[in-house]
């Protein structure tokens, strides 16, 4: 087995579970404080334009993971629906719209375009979760290994698009993987007893109650 085909496989198997932790999490404490609704909305574009993207260039280990990827960010954004009392209708739209446009830049204009493009709703999906974890008065609601699983996914798919080489994948992962580091690197901070930025208000976990009482700890 080449070298290619390991770390592009590896970095397959890392984004493949990324997302179970996070998902397991939600699904076990109904917490969304720290999460990021928007930034899981545009994730789900994303999976559904790199999918596409894996079938247009033949790599099988681009297409698999991201389809997956679908059904787990799918399932976070219907438990986060359910939580906060959001209509499944409103909660997918945005994402199925972001994939079908990242999707029509590479249909239209190839592999580095599309790498381009992407850049914009992955720095998006990050940002937003950077957000967060900036002004979430309590963060309890985010997996560190989802955060973790998500910069190392950055990493290897950068390495790998440099061995194959790649262009879309090179400059999507590279951008990606500052922001990832970020949220990494923030969280971090926030646990070592950083308080919140221009804190919001705070939802009940389990009832998708919106308190003001911005005293508890991250």
């Amino acid at each position: 087995m080449t070298l290619i085909l390991v770390i592009g496989w590896s970095a397959a198997l890392i984004g493949i579970v990324s997302g179970l932790p996070q998902l397991a999490r939600l699904f076990r404490t109904r917490d969304v404080n720290g999460l990021s609704l928007f930034g899981w909305q545009i994730l789900l574009g994303l999976n559904l334009g790199w999918m596409v993207h894996g079938f247009l260039v033949a790599q099988v280990n681009l297409w698999v993971p991201n389809l997956i990827g679908l059904v787990t960010t799918g399932s976070v954004l219907y438990l986060m629906a359910r939580v906060l009392h959001l209509s499944l209708l409103r909660t997918g739209v945005p994402g199925l719209i972001t994939g079908a446009l990242v999707a029509a830049a590479d249909l239209l204009f190839g592999s580095a375009v599309f790498g381009t493009v992407a850049i914009i709703p992955a720095f998006l999906v990050n940002i937003g979760q950077s957000v967060e974890l900036v002004r979430a008065p309590i963060i309890h609601g985010v997996s560190v290994a989802t955060l973790i699983a998500g910069f190392a996914t950055q990493l290897s798919w950068a390495w790998w698009g440099i061995l194959v080489p790649e262009p879309g994948t090179i400059i999507a992962a590279s951008a990606t993987g500052v922001i990832t580091g970020f949220n990494l690197l923030w969280w971090v901070f926030r646990k070592l007893g950083l308080r919140a930025f221009w804190p919001h208000a705070v939802v009940v976990p389990g009832t998708g109650e919106i308190v003001e009482d911005l005293s508890l700890p991250a």
